[in-house]
């Protein structure tokens, strides 16, 4: 359809400055943090409400024109990408927060509420939404559930599936669905607010979410250590959470830190001397006694070995820099163009999973920078290859593919993930087989195709 006749077309439906097929807002909204793939939307739209996408979705199967649908745009799996003249659907302007319930303690949100603004709508309630990751600022609640993201409290808080109180979701027939209507208890048959969560908007597009609140969490303190192997880092994590309410379990390189130090010269290194790897450890502390535990820990683990330095964030301000020496990863190796991975294992398999890990880079990528880091707690690590300077887009491409496939033989055998938490979108696509059967896959096709007859929402995903 040429661009002026779909223009008119979606005029219909949408205002005219909600429908944009400028080339700056096509490269924009089409593509996420997914770097190499070049996207080609024919437009994207805008809307305000459940009707219009109702409309929309309607209009798009008579007319055989596939949707995208596009939240903060932060995912790494190309799952918001349109790349063969999709209309790329924004949620937005689909931002208010709706309904606020304190005796169930939910909150009812469209789907384009930034995760942020959730977070301190929660706190100003006296309560607190506990999924949190670095993106928070920029990703949207709408997204989370379609990916089922996960982030840095997942060892004490769980998904966002555990938070999904109900959904309203238009599917790819146009049909409004109201699934689960905020029950805590409903046996009558299919839940199928848990299909949806994770289906990368391939299944329905969703419009709205009830999430449930939780009481904030009891002083937490923040400790870093400087530990000198994996060894180390899987007995400090066994020893601790054997005795102490753990929030969160972070490691990361000492590699990863140089580049975080390099790109915000307002940080600081934790500590005078440099360590292979470092852990971020969050606890909650309830009274002195879990304090008084979580040092007896620490120094026992110094006098052990396994600790070689660490320190304790004294305020709030120190805790919160710490903090940035893990989540700033991602973005202080931006400039570099990584390709990334994101992987994981049963936790009870994360030793192994380390060991192979590292033999697997040293091993393959000896002339390459490979920037690592993980929730440890939930056997999710993530592996950024940085390219060289001197090295062509597609050649660096090619070499690092040419490892996909050991490294995820290494995750078939230890029936890990090839994807923990950015969903399988466009680039985990070639290697679903290394996590899910035929059968399975057989079976998720099936699925689509009921929920999506014509096959327009986000095609090209996931399979």
């Amino acid at each position: 359809m040429e661009t002026a006749q779909l223009t008119s077309e979606l005029g219909s439906i949408f205002d005219s400055s909600r429908v944009l097929t400028d080339s700056a807002s096509l490269l924009e909204y089409g593509r996420d943090w997914t770097k190499y793939l070049q996207p080609k939307p024919s437009a994207i739209v805008f809307p305000k409400s459940t009707e219009e996408v109702a409309a929309l979705v309607k209009w798009a199967r008579q007319n055989k024109i596939a949707l995208v649908p596009s939240g903060g745009r932060t995912g790494l799996s190309g799952g918001a990408a349109a790349l063969n003249g999709e209309i790329v659907v924004s949620f937005q302007k689909m931002n208010r927060i709706l309904e606020f319930d304190p005796y169930d303690q939910t909150v009812t949100v469209e789907a384009g509420v930034v995760t942020e603004t959730l977070q301190k709508f929660a706190e100003e309630k006296g309560l607190y939404y506990p999924v949190d990751f670095a993106s928070r600022g920029s990703s949207h609640i709408g997204g989370n559930v379609a990916t089922n993201a996960g982030g840095i409290k997942v060892l004490r808080f769980g998904l966002t599936r555990q938070w999904v109180a109900g959904l309203e979701v238009v599917t790819g027939a146009g049909e409004v669905l109201d699934l689960n209507n905020s029950l805590v208890k409903n046996a009558t048959g299919y839940d199928l607010r848990h299909l949806m969560i994770g289906s990368e908007g391939t299944l329905a597009l969703i419009t709205k979410v009830t999430l449930g609140l939780t009481r904030p969490v009891t002083e937490p303190t923040l400790f870093v250590f400087g530990v000198s192997d994996l060894a180390a880092v899987m007995k400090i994590f066994h020893t601790f959470k054997k005795d102490l309410p753990i929030l969160a379990f972070e490691m990361f390189t000492d590699l990863a830190l140089k580049q975080v130090l390099h790109h915000h010269t307002d940080l600081k290194a934790p500590f005078a001397g440099r360590f292979p790897y470092y852990v971020l450890c969050e606890i909650e502390v309830p009274g002195e006694t879990v304090l008084t535990r979580a040092l007896e820990l620490f120094e026992s683990g110094v006098e052990q070995g396994w600790i070689q330095d660490g320190v304790q964030a004294q305020s709030p301000q120190q805790a919160k820099e710490l903090w940035r020496l893990r989540e700033d990863i991602s973005e202080a190796t931006a400039p570099h163009s990584p390709y990334k991975n994101d992987i994981s294992v049963r936790v009870a398999k994360v030793p192994e999973f380390l060991k192979e890990m590292d033999g697997i880079l040293k091993k393959n990528y000896p002339h390459f920078e490979v920037v690592w880091f993980g929730h440890i707690g939930d056997g999710n690590l993530h592996i950024n290859i940085l390219k060289p300077k001197d090295m062509a887009t597609d050649a660096f491409l090619k070499e690092c593919k040419r490892v996909d496939e050991l490294m995820f033989n290494m995750i078939e055998k230890l029936q890990g993930s090839v994807s923990a938490e950015h969903g399988v979108g466009l680039t985990k696509k070639p290697y679903l087989a290394h996590t899910r059967s035929a059968s399975e896959i057989s079976l998720m096709k099936a699925v689509k195709k009921v929920f999506d007859p014509d096959g327009i929402l986000n095609p090209g995903k996931i399979f």
